[in-house]
């Protein structure tokens, strides 16, 4: 009798642990920001996409491809050519995402990796296209301009592949080793000239200052000389007593200077 109950018990929990199997197989998750497309043995892949939660398939007949929804970035170097001919070293940053309703055309044209398919050949593309059109001068004075013709063009292209740019951005622009070069002594030119225009114009300025002083001084001695022909020695008087007013006020105010009126014993009123 017990050994019917354990075999009745091992037939129960075999046939729980085969549909546990079962079940376990038909379930599949899908995460957030991510969506699913399922492909059929017998019809290929199916043009429903499959959103967030828990969801059945048949066990061994339907596979689900999940899919990340949400933007992630990338960096794209680009070595390419100006218009005046220089090479310019460019590294683009985009942050991407794919079109939700497009993942089976995904699928089946490009395929799980179609990031690494399709994004570094189309920004190459359009890099070299727009980089052309500039010089290596306008590159750098104009390059919110080059930022958004590569981003109107790109986001135009990726979008023939079901592809959403969310953000395109220019993130390193450099030049080449002679360009670079080229440009440094430019700048010390520059400098050095601002310089000379600085030194020219500082001996300008002091020539023209020494002019007017001289200018100033011939017209005091012009009145000086206007004055004592006027006045006689009055002039000159007038200014000995001007000196002599001004010395007195000095010596007044130095603590080692004393005055003693003229005459005999002034000191402490010593007898004769």
């Amino acid at each position: 009798m017990a050994a019917k109950v354990f075999e009745s018990i091992g037939k129960f929990g075999l046939a729980l642990a085969v549909a546990g199997g079962v079940v376990n197989s038909a379930l599949y998750n899908v995460d957030a920001g991510h969506r699913a497309v399922i492909f059929d043995r017998f019809r290929g892949v199916q043009d429903i996409v499959v959103g967030e939660g828990t969801h059945f398939l048949i066990p061994w007949v339907q596979k689900p491809i999940i899919f990340d929804c949400r933007s992630r970035p990338r960096n794209v170097p680009v070595i390419t050519g100006s218009k005046d001919l220089q090479n310019v070293n460019i590294t683009l940053r985009i942050l991407f995402r794919p079109v939700a309703s497009q993942l089976p055309r995904i699928f089946t044209s490009i395929g799980e990796d179609y990031d690494e398919r399709v994004l570094p050949s189309i920004t190459t593309e359009i890099l070299k296209s727009v980089v052309a059109r500039f010089d290596a001068g306008e590159l750098i004075t104009q390059r919110e301009l080059v930022s958004r013709q590569v981003s109107d063009d790109l986001t135009e292209r990726a979008a023939t592949f079901g592809l959403i740019l969310d953000d395109v951005s220019l993130t390193h622009l450099t030049f080449g080793k002679v360009f670079t070069e080229a440009v440094e002594a430019k700048q010390v030119a520059q400098q050095e000239a601002e310089r000379a225009r600085f030194v020219v114009e500082k001996a300008e300025q002091q020539k023209k200052a020494a002019i007017i002083s001289a200018e100033g001084d011939s017209k005091a001695a012009e009145l000086i000389a206007n004055s004592l022909t006027t006045a006689g020695d009055g002039l000159i008087e007038l200014r000995k007593l001007e000196a002599a007013e001004d010395i007195a006020y000095q010596l007044s105010r130095s603590r080692n200077i004393t005055y003693l009126p003229t005459g005999q014993s002034v000191l402490l009123q010593l007898p004769q």
